[in-house]
């Protein structure tokens, strides 16, 4: 199934919703930053939910297995992935179970590197443990491609003071799909300097056609030794406001550390959130197909819409997930400075998400969120490449 319009509601209920995407601007702005989707929930989930509320199942989250349970059967499905339900810890969401991960792995003035631009939270985790961001940009190819840069990343790890590293796998905001190989070498790396790998795993259910995932701990027993993954059902299901998330570990070592988590962290878990989770790995995966489908279908569509309206921005479409990593730094000689996303919601009233908070290296850029109707898609282009919005009055 494709993009149809039925996928997804009208414009005018959407904009009845009460999520942070649908109230952080005024009505006559298309939102397109927030990294949820405009789809409905899957029916599994919907009737999970449903079934909760009747009976006013509205407690604290209970300590069973079930949702390790469910995540190992999905892997399994998902990526040929054998995950030991043991070695699954429920938590609230994945930021706070990489900053609660942290708290144990660092001390105050270690360093954590990460490789921007990425997901702008990961700086912010760093500095909430008292560690400080050892930045280390993706390299570039000579055909633009944006790649992990190993070499740079041994430097890092081999200096003193660096105890870990976020992995963004697949990586926010440009939609990359690491590779095994590439995920076997960090692996090598980061065991023969004794960092510890953090993969951030959220967008893996939305990877599209033409990619695989790798979960990073299915590549080597180093990645196992010092690895940890973190899964959540809140992207690929569109979960995220009722909070569930799972740590994963495949060695004794890292199961220490997250052994070490405190005792009340799955009551500060969502119960809907775990019972809609379980659902969704349960069940979801008709669902899932639909969406990945209609994902496929909007990325070319936007690099079909932005050939044809502003083919001065460079895209290159993602191949996980449902954001566009956009550099609108040239336009025929013109600039919009530094923060294009500023510029557009003045001039253009479309909301995407400013490039700044990904690291220097997102001067220029702007991150679009395209799990919408193409409609919705068409519209926002539209509204970019009209002469007030290109010219700035």
């Amino acid at each position: 199934m494709t993009a149809q319009k039925h996928l997804v509601p009208p414009l005018a209920a959407l904009r009845e919703r009460r999520s942070a995407k649908w109230r952080s601007h005024p009505a006559d702005v298309l939102p397109l930053p927030v990294a949820e989707m405009d789809f409905p929930l899957a029916e599994p989930i919907a009737r999970v939910l449903r079934e909760a509320i009747d009976r006013s199942d509205t407690g604290y989250a209970a300590p069973t297995r079930e949702l390790a349970h469910a995540l190992h059967g999905y892997a399994r499905r998902a990526w040929g992935w054998t995950i030991d339900p043991d070695h699954v810890r429920t938590v609230t969401d994945v930021g706070i179970g990489i900053v609660e991960t942290l708290r144990r792995l660092v001390s105050p003035g270690d360093g954590v590197a990460l490789s921007p631009p990425v997901y702008e939270p990961f700086s912010w985790w760093i500095r909430e443990v008292g560690a400080h961001p050892v930045e280390v940009p993706l390299a570039t190819l000579p055909d633009g491609e944006r790649r992990l840069d190993l070499n740079a990343l041994e430097q890092a790890f081999a200096a003193p003071g660096t105890v870990a590293y976020l992995l963004c796998n697949p990586h926010n905001p440009l939609g990359l799909v690491h590779s095994r190989q590439e995920l076997t070498a960090l692996a090598e790396l980061a065991d023969r300097y004794g960092v510890h790998v953090l993969s951030d795993e959220i967008h893996a259910p939305l990877t599209l056609p033409g990619a695989a995932f790798v979960p990073y701990l299915s590549v080597s027993g180093a990645a196992r030794h010092r690895g940890f993954a973190f899964h959540s059902a809140s992207k690929g299901w569109n979960l995220a406001g009722l909070k569930a998330a799972t740590v994963v570990t495949a060695d004794p070592a890292p199961k220490r550390y997250v052994d070490r988590l405190s005792p009340h962290s799955l009551f500060r878990t969502g119960h809907l959130g775990v019972l809609a989770t379980i659902a969704a790995f349960e069940e979801g995966d008709a669902w899932l197909a639909e969406i990945v489908s209609a994902l496929d279908h909007n990325r070319r569509l936007l690099g079909e819409l932005l050939t044809r309206h502003l083919p001065a921005v460079g895209y290159r479409p993602p191949r996980a997930g449902f954001l566009a990593w956009l550099d609108f730094r040239h336009f025929s000689g013109q600039s919009w400075g530094d923060d294009p996303a500023a510029h557009l919601l003045k001039t253009a009233r479309v909301a995407l998400t400013s490039g700044l908070g990904y690291g220097a290296e997102g001067r220029g850029f702007a991150r679009l969120n395209f799990g919408c109707a193409p409609e919705t898609l068409t519209e926002a282009v539209t509204r970019i490449a009209e002469p007030h919005a290109m010219l700035g009055s």
